[in-house]
């Protein structure tokens, strides 16, 4: 009996030798260096995975079906955009419109009043009017710099501050950002409807584009109330406005009627109008301000001297003049 059981302990020896030699490898593969499990040997690679399905999706119990995505792919793509495109893109349209404009001033200088201040006023924008335009410029410019914090403040404010500070200004910035950009879009609506009608295309602006726009000094632009460039930057500043509102509503409320991918879609609007926008107003206010002599004037006080209106919108100044002498009021009002 003894030699029978020891029979059957060699079997056995040898049954237990045999398995590890066929399952020894398998075993090994699961085990790091390190002798640990390795949760990664037998499961599917994440290339072959995403062959399958453009997301990997998990089950949950809550009705919201957004917790379920676990990877998205396309999350890499906007990231890749928002950290690299976006700070690189937006610094060289930024940075490099303030160079032109420099240049600009450079080399063509400040366009003065060629016949000099004729020390009369003549009114060119309502106190309404001039309402809504700096309602609208000052909620821009709010918007601009918090917009700015959030795409470059983690690079260039951060290092500065230091973490604990960049995260209450950043913090801030986001609130600001977003109840300012109520009072925008009502100003952004209000001068649509109220400078429409002068911003439509006419015959007239072809003469402008033909005369050089009045950058050429031996030649005259006629114009209207509006200039064909101050219509583009209206029209341009009108489009980009109606973007960045429609995109950032949808930021604001997000998922409301919207997945991931349309939010990612609605962020890269958004910041790229927005970017292109800063550009625009950027060239805006350098026309209204060191550019042209007496323009700042046109919203400031809301009115303009007379021989600057000669030069730049005599027509509209030649209807401006007929109407004041029909109703028998002053031509223009003494400068004060």
């Amino acid at each position: 009996m003894a030699f029978f059981a020891r029979i059957r302990l060699a079997l056995l020896v040898i049954m237990l030798l045999l398995g590890i030699a066929a399952f020894g490898p398998a075993i090994a593969q699961k085990l790091n260096s390190d002798g640990a499990p390795n949760p990664t040997a037998s499961v599917t690679s994440e290339r072959e995975l995403f062959k399958q399905a453009p997301r990997i999706e998990g089950r949950i119990t809550i009705p919201d079906s957004k917790a379920s995505v676990l990877i998205q792919p396309a999350g890499r793509t906007w990231e890749y955009f928002r950290e690299v495109v976006l700070q690189w893109g937006g610094a060289i349209v930024i940075l490099g419109t303030i160079g032109i404009l420099a240049l600009a001033y450079l080399i063509v200088g400040r366009i003065r009043i060629a016949a000099g201040r004729s020390g009369q006023k003549i009114r060119r924008f309502k106190a309404f009017e001039r309402f809504v335009h700096w309602l609208t410029a000052t909620s821009f410019v709010i918007l601009g710099l918090t917009g700015l914090n959030i795409t470059f403040g983690k690079r260039l404010l951060l290092p500065i501050v230091g973490a604990d500070a960049f995260s209450d200004i950043s913090q801030a910035s986001k609130y600001v950002h977003n109840f300012t950009s109520f009072a925008f879009v009502a100003g952004l609506v209000l001068i649509i409807v109220i400078f429409f009608k002068d911003n439509l295309f006419e015959m007239i602006d072809l003469v402008w584009i033909r005369q050089g726009g009045g950058f050429i000094r031996n030649k005259h632009a006629p114009a209207g109330r509006f200039n064909l460039g101050e219509k583009l930057v209206y029209w341009l500043a009108t489009a980009a406005g109606l973007a960045v509102s429609v995109s950032g509503v949808l930021l604001l409320f997000p998922f409301y009627g919207t997945d991931i991918a349309q939010m990612q879609l609605a962020q890269v609007v958004h910041a790229v109008v927005a970017v292109l926008f800063v550009a625009l107003i950027l060239a805006h206010i350098y026309i209204g301000t060191l550019g042209m002599e007496g323009a700042f004037e046109a919203m400031g006080t809301g009115e303009v001297d007379l021989n600057w209106a000669k030069e730049h919108h005599d027509i509209w100044l030649a209807q401006q003049l007929e109407k004041e002498h029909s109703a028998g009021r002053p031509l223009a009002t003494p400068a004060e």
